[in-house]
């Protein structure tokens, strides 16, 4: 068989873990497969790497940052190499640039586009233990680019998916996923199973378990990923197409503080203002989430809408310069919310389930100030110091503890 591990940033921070992730990847070795895997940078290097561009450049180019950042990743498996080699195991550890793994050149946040698989299956068929570095790419340049903040997550899955791996296996520092952050909720429970679209959800509201981007290219490729400790052999969590989790009515609550409310106020009530509100902002590719447009009053309406922390300063830069065009009289932001989410394929057809979140939320005395929906996750903004109250009540309404013993 061919197995794609990935190991995250906290399993490979020291000597001894790399040692203990060495051991890991030699026991799924010793079990006649091959083995290609994918490493994190250690610890808090990427965190480090940001702090060393910042003292010398407040505002560094992005291009650069990417230089400089892919080299942790590169550490990790020139690292592990050496501690498989010690072990008396053969192993070579590749860059980007060494498996052509190409990407779009949209520095920091870069897609990836394809992957040669020669090197790779080269080196396999030497007998070696291949490991890949996570998070970074090449674009047509020849410019290192990195994939985002836990791109190393899609690196693996697309390298599965080039290589129409038997199996792709995300190790973190957690169990598996769990029906809410077990540090902020005690009784969390621990899913066996769980869809792409629940997982994809999870991943985009808040749950830093697995990478929104990497559970899109497994749904698309079709390629089961299991989700699971480092630190121990627990059983851990299968994302994958079917899951009988969709019985469920609510699978997770996930919480996300990394979002800001930008509100344009007295906006000129006439046809297209929305329009050119997140027109301009799509153009200079800042997300939006939550929007929410008043009713107008004396020939104006207010818009309000979230986006990531990250670009709310670029977001306001770019509004004010179209604010009299557009017709905004005031631009305003808020960072003191958080988006508070539930996900379950079984809203779909239920009925009352908003209800019972938005009871659960009163019960506590918290106040909501935005709403989103779907098919499968509702969304709330409220005020960010009553985040884990809202987690641990609406866990607890819908009795998710419950799934600790079945």
């Amino acid at each position: 068989m061919l197995i794609v591990q990935k190991f995250g940033g906290s399993s490979v921070a020291d000597a001894q873990r790399i040692f203990n992730v060495a051991n890991r990847i030699i026991d799924t070795k010793n079990e006649d497969n091959q083995v290609v895997v994918v490493l994190s940078a250690q610890g808090d290097t990427t965190d480090d790497l940001i702090d060393k561009a910042k003292e010398i450049n407040p505002k560094p180019a992005k291009r650069e940052m990417d230089m400089l950042l892919a080299t942790g990743e590169q550490q990790s498996v020139a690292l592990m190499a050496m501690a498989l080699n010690a072990l008396g195991y053969n192993a070579i550890s590749l860059n980007a640039f060494q498996v052509q793994l190409t990407t779009t050149s949209d520095y920091s946040n870069a897609k990836i586009k394809d992957i040669d698989t020669e090197r790779i299956k080269r080196e396999l068929a030497r007998d070696n233990i291949v490991l890949v570095a996570g998070f970074q790419g090449v674009n047509i340049f020849n410019d290192v680019t990195t994939l985002g903040r836990g791109g190393s997550d899609t690196t693996a899955v697309a390298i599965a998916a080039a290589l129409n791996a038997d199996a792709c296996e995300i190790y973190t520092d957690v169990d598996g996923v769990y029906t809410a952050d077990p540090r902020i909720v005690k009784d969390a429970s621990k899913l066996e199973e769980i869809s792409y679209d629940e997982m994809l959800e999870l991943a985009s509201l808040g749950s830093k378990v697995l990478h929104n981007r990497s559970v899109e290219l497994a749904k698309k490729y079709h390629i089961p990923l299991v989700v699971r400790s480092s630190f121990n052999k627990v059983s851990g969590t299968v994302v994958k197409e079917d899951s009988k989790m969709e019985k469920m009515l609510v699978s997770g609550v996930a919480a996300d503080k990394d979002i800001t409310r930008i509100s344009l106020l007295n906006i000129e009530d006439t046809p297209g203002k929305a329009f050119e509100v997140f027109s301009i902002l799509g153009r200079n590719d800042i997300s939006v989430d939550i929007i929410l447009q008043s009713i107008g009053r004396d020939g104006t309406k207010d818009i309000s809408f979230t986006v990531a922390k990250s670009d709310a300063d670029a977001a306001c830069e770019i509004l004010e310069k179209y604010k009299d065009k557009i017709g905004v009289g005031t631009i305003s932001l808020d960072d003191n919310v958080a988006k508070l989410s539930i996900v379950g394929a079984g809203m779909a057809t239920h009925a009352g389930v908003a209800s019972l979140m938005f009871e659960a939320l009163y019960d506590a005395r918290i106040n909501i100030s935005m709403i989103s929906t779907s098919e499968i996750k509702i969304s709330v903004l409220i005020n960010k110091d009553d985040v884990e109250l809202g987690m641990r009540a609406i866990h607890q309404k819908f009795n998710l503890a419950a799934l600790n013993s079945l």
